[in-house]
């Protein structure tokens, strides 16, 4: 009875253990499945931010050329070909470019795919054919990938549904890995007992994972070998199977497998590992380049086609053979796969970031306005402003002119950087920018470079002057040697860059050969805090010093910060706010926010005018000359900078459509022997070649009239009259008075044909009221001068005081 009792005992202590045994353990499989189901059934990966760059639009009679198409179809990968019959596929002649895009969704619209015929006709677009009309009339290549935003944990992925993923990839990935994929329920019995006992008899080790289970092991579970974890992987196969389709589990493992190191990035999925290797997405590949990406399942870095190509291409045969052997591919088809090249890029097709400096602009913009969070991990998609066919070529021409100064001077430009920034400042978009001549290191010059930029402020102080109504371009203005004297400070005695005193000169001639002391004079006149407010005006946010110095340029701004300032005056007196991002679309395709354009009227459009007017002039007759000698038909205007000792070298110009700033220095500030114009300016040239300029010709509003202005008196004059400059005036600054020559003129322009007149760079220039046939009664307006002109009084010296400053001649 004692031994009954003691059977029982021991028979309910079994039943107590194994109950809960049982309880614990469908406890833990419980966790388990909610684990599976939690992640699988919710967002499974974080997703980077992908940015773009413009997409390339095409329309008849656009600028776009041939050559334009064919390097942006390179960027893109496209591949030449007979027939163009596959999407990403271009045929060329002389006169005609086939293309058959891949489209692309946008999200708040989608492009189709379709085949474009364009024609072309001295280079230019004369006609389209397509398959698949625009309503606009405007066809789209698909934008340039430019890089992403990536998850602390640094993975990337394209994601990619199973019915646009090539039949052939998942043959070769069945025939490979996992033969019985869809027979099986999550794990192999013979593969995980074959598995275990080579591990526990020391052999070597095997997987003997299901597609479910490699799966299961990327997607839940830590790289730690260990038995717990190997059970771990079973159960939660078994639970992955249980709950979900075999259709699902594919499409999940297609995009999660990794496939590649990217710097510190991993490659995860197919759909990357398309555009890492081959440069193309996964549709447009063959079966020898997808049995290859197959085969790098069984060890990425092993299989490295760039590393051990041999080794690559002895893996991919096997895959190419496992397809054979289970009748996917015939002995034809195998034989013409195995003859392939790997044909995988020179270097990998997609890097962390395409266009470092622009990205990092890109980035900044992103992180004032969205949580790092949505950055890296929501999918969002960033549109932005690049033209990556002008930052290409643009980059290559600013390398090889840097390369060529510095090949003059070897042993002084030992460490030179640069910088160049490009924009629209009729939007106010940057199309390119570039922050140094060698490999982006995260110091981005574009934007962290705030050097003294010299004599690109001197406009600032000339429009101040022009604004005024006391000066025209025609007034005259001391170029001599003047001292600042400051309280309980030393004497600042500003000099010109040539060192000599050019005497009485015109604020025209002074601007455009840049000259100190008269820019000085002009500048102490208005007065510091004048000045200031006109720079925070024109968008400066940096600080400003309040010493005179900072009228020459004794303030440390960034290309970026200049080419704000040069917006102004290039757009006529209009502020469009630099950027670089146009849309941000998420995952969805919804449209979270479109960054329409900004406008803030800054500079009175008349005097915007004459400031152009002035720059103008810099390029046709001062310091940017050998500019206009590059351009001569398209009345240019800019300005270059010289800090002392020329430690920096700075040129900012645009177009009627380009505005373009350059900065060449070295980071520890040393001296460089290079001015504006003999440094920025050959670099400025260059990078405009790059692109296709329009005219600069700013309107001319009401209240800005032409006169022949005597540049000794400043008095009405005519042409051909000794000393006369014809200039571009505020209406309610033209003078009541003429020069004896210029008065004759207006006694005879009742009896004479009207003249035409136009300017040096070819426009025409509208009739003034002093241009049109006078009366004998208008002629009382004038105050009659003496037969001969007065010699130009000298002006006599000045004191002025400003600010705990004072003012005066040297001598």
């Amino acid at each position: 009875m004692q031994k009954q009792r003691g059977i029982g005992l021991v028979s309910s202590i079994i039943v107590i253990i194994f109950l809960v045994v049982f309880i614990a353990l469908g406890i833990y499989l419980v966790r388990l499945d909610n684990i599976v189901r939690d992640r699988f059934e919710g967002q499974r990966w974080d997703i980077p931010a992908k940015v773009y760059a413009r997409p390339l639009e095409i329309y008849a009679q656009s600028d776009v050329s041939r050559q334009d198409i064919l390097d942006e179809l390179k960027l893109l990968n496209y591949q030449s070909s007979d027939n163009y019959h596959k999407p990403g596929t271009f045929n060329s002649n002389n006169s005609q470019v086939f293309i058959h895009t891949r489209g692309f969704d946008f999200g708040d619209n989608s492009d189709p795919e379709r085949v474009i015929e364009v024609n072309f006709v001295q280079d230019k677009i004369s006609t389209i054919r397509t398959t698949q009309p625009s309503s606009t009339g405007i066809l789209r290549l698909e934008p340039m990938l430019i890089g992403g935003i990536y998850p602390q944990h640094n993975e990337d992925r394209v994601l990619v549904k199973l019915d646009k993923v090539p039949q052939p990839l998942i043959d070769a990935l069945i025939a490979t890995e996992d033969r019985n994929f869809y027979k099986h329920f999550g794990i192999s019995i013979r593969g995980t007992a074959r598995a275990l006992m080579s591990n526990v008899t020391g052999g070597k080790r095997q997987g003997g994972s299901t597609l479910t289970q490699q799966l299961v092991k990327n997607f839940y579970l830590s790289p730690e070998k260990t038995y717990k974890r190997k059970a771990n992987e079973a159960l939660m196969a078994l639970l992955l199977e249980l709950h979900y389709n075999k259709n699902e589990i594919l499409e999940a493992y297609l995009n999660e497998v990794n496939l590649g190191q990217n710097g510190n990035y991993s490659v995860n999925g197919y759909g990357l590992a398309s555009q890492f290797y081959f440069g193309q997405p996964l549709g447009e590949l063959n079966t020898a380049q997808l049995a290859f990406l197959v085969g790098l399942v069984n060890g990425p870095s092993y299989y490295n086609p760039w590393k051990n190509p041999e080794r690559a291409t002895e893996r991919r045969d096997v895959v190419l053979h496992n397809m054979l052997v289970m009748g996917k591919l015939t002995q034809e088809q195998y034989e013409t796969e195995k003859a392939r090249p790997l044909g995988v890029m020179n270097k990998p097709g997609v890097t962390a970031v395409r266009f470092p400096d622009f990205m990092d602009i890109v980035r900044r913009q992103l992180k004032q306005e969205y949580q790092e969070n949505d950055l890296t991990n929501q999918g969002l998609r960033i549109f932005t402003t690049l033209d990556p066919v002008a930052q290409t070529r643009i980059q290559n021409s600013f390398e090889n002119t840097v390369n060529q100064l510095v090949k003059r001077n070897p042993k002084q430009l030992t460490g030179l950087q640069g910088a160049v920034v490009v924009s629209h400042p009729e939007n106010g978009e940057i199309i390119a920018a570039i922050g140094s001549t060698a490999n982006f290191t995260g110091f981005n010059r574009v934007v962290d470079a705030k050097r003294q930029v010299g004599s690109l402020l001197k406009p600032v102080i000339y429009m101040q002057a022009l604004q005024s109504g006391r000066y025209n371009w025609a007034s005259p203005i001391q170029d001599t040697s003047i001292v600042i004297k400051g309280v309980g400070e030393k004497d600042w005695i500003p000099k010109n860059y040539s060192g000599t005193e050019h005497g009485l000169t015109t604020l025209q001639t002074a601007l455009a050969n840049s000259y100190n002391l008269s820019a000085v004079r002009l500048g102490w006149e208005a007065g510091i805090p004048t000045f200031t407010n006109n720079l925070r005006r024109l968008g400066v946010q940096s600080d400003i010093p309040n010493y005179p110095s900072a009228l020459l340029g004794a303030v440390n701004l960034s290309p970026l910060e200049v080419l704000g300032i040069y917006q102004n005056f290039a757009t006529g007196g209009f502020n469009y706010p630099t950027r670089t991002i146009r849309s941000v679309v998420d995952a969805n395709g919804q449209l979270l926010q479109r960054y329409s354009l900004q406008v803030q009227n800054t500079i009175d459009p008349a005097t915007a005018y004459l400031i152009n007017y002035g720059l103008q002039k810099v390029m046709s007759s001062g310091t940017g000359r050998a500019g206009f000698n590059s351009f001569p038909n398209l009345g240019l205007a800019g300005k270059s900078g010289t800090t002392n000792d020329a430690r920096d070298s700075w040129f900012a110009g645009y177009s009627g459509n380009y505005l373009t700033v350059v900065w060449l220095g070295e980071d520890n500030n040393k001296p460089i022997g290079l001015t504006g114009s003999s440094g920025a300016l050959p670099v400025w040239i260059n990078v405009m070649k790059q692109l296709k300029n329009t005219p600069n010709n700013i309107p001319q509003p009401n209240d800005v009239q032409w006169q022949w202005i005597d540049s000794t008196q400043n008095l009405l004059s005519a042409q051909g009259c000794a000393g006369a400059m014809y200039i571009p005036m505020l209406t309610n600054t033209i003078p009541r008075q003429a020069t004896a020559c210029g008065l004759s003129h207006y006694q005879l322009e009742s009896s004479m044909p009207q003249e035409s007149y136009v300017d040096e760079f070819g426009n025409p220039i509208p009739p003034t009221p002093s241009d049109q046939h006078q009366s004998g009664d208008a002629i009382e307006n004038f105050i009659r001068e003496s037969e001969s002109p007065k010699p130009a009084e000298q002006p006599k010296p000045q004191v002025i005081s400003r600010g705990g400053y004072t003012i005066g001649s040297t001598n």
